[in-house]
């Protein structure tokens, strides 16, 4: 078999740019498709086999799922990728979660778990630590707005309610949904999240805010309170 060092020593039709121009960029694997953009390999390694390791790179999670998870200097690690190409690649993967939640937005209903998981899924589960967000509800269920309340470990004895409905308070807010990730990639609660969840439902029974949902999110998986009849 033979082995090509350049992007120009490959067949026309097997180069990444060529290819997608022909048939279009479904056609391109991931690997050729992260070779576009970068756009050049390097001394004895075209831009595919760059691509190639920029893929492998997580060792948690191969693959573009990866890309979310380097940082700008693990990319730069790899031969031929400066700061130019590291900060391209960390933009193509904001972009991607981007578009991701600007298309789950259009179908977004507060009264559908699904759509609100679907929402945060992609900016919540390539996330390494938890974010828990706060979404302000009107009377007809309308989104009010959104807050992120805390980053770090989810419990009773960090988050406090205070922090929440002061939050929900200043939207004028008449109910709340709950949303935090889980890094894990299982959104199943833990005994510290039903304790925290009892105790933003109880409060917010007493001040006339109640909670209607908390929803965990995981990788490519979600809970929501409300639909497992938790509360």
């Amino acid at each position: 078999m033979t082995e090509f060092k350049t992007m120009k020593e490959l067949p026309e039709h097997d180069r990444p740019y060529e290819k997608c121009v022909r048939l279009g960029p479904q056609a391109l694997t991931d690997p050729e498709l992260l070779a576009v953009v970068l756009r050049t390999g390097t001394r004895g390694s075209t831009s595919v086999e760059m691509a190639e390791e920029v893929l492998n790179l997580s060792r948690d999670r191969e693959g573009l799922l990866g890309l979310h998870q380097l940082s700008l200097t693990q990319l730069q690690s790899i031969k031929g990728i400066g700061k130019v190409k590291a900060v391209q690649l960390k933009c193509i993967g904001e972009l991607s979660k981007r578009i991701a939640r600007k298309s789950a937005k259009r179908g977004l209903s507060l009264n559908h778990p699904q759509t609100i998981a679907d929402y945060y899924m992609e900016q919540l589960r390539h996330e390494e630590q938890e974010q828990l967000f706060c979404m302000m509800l009107d009377t007809k269920n309308h989104l009010l707005g959104e807050e992120m309340i805390f980053k770090g470990t989810v419990n009773s004895s960090l988050v406090s309610p205070r922090e929440i409905f002061l939050s929900a308070v200043s939207y004028h807010a008449v109910g709340i949904l709950l949303i935090h990730n889980h890094p894990s990639g299982d959104p199943s609660p833990s005994e510290a999240d039903l304790d925290f969840t009892q105790r933003i439902k109880d409060a917010g029974e007493l001040i006339g805010i109640p909670l209607l949902d908390h929803i965990i999110i995981g990788d490519c998986k979600y809970l929501s309170f409300r639909q497992e009849g938790i509360f």
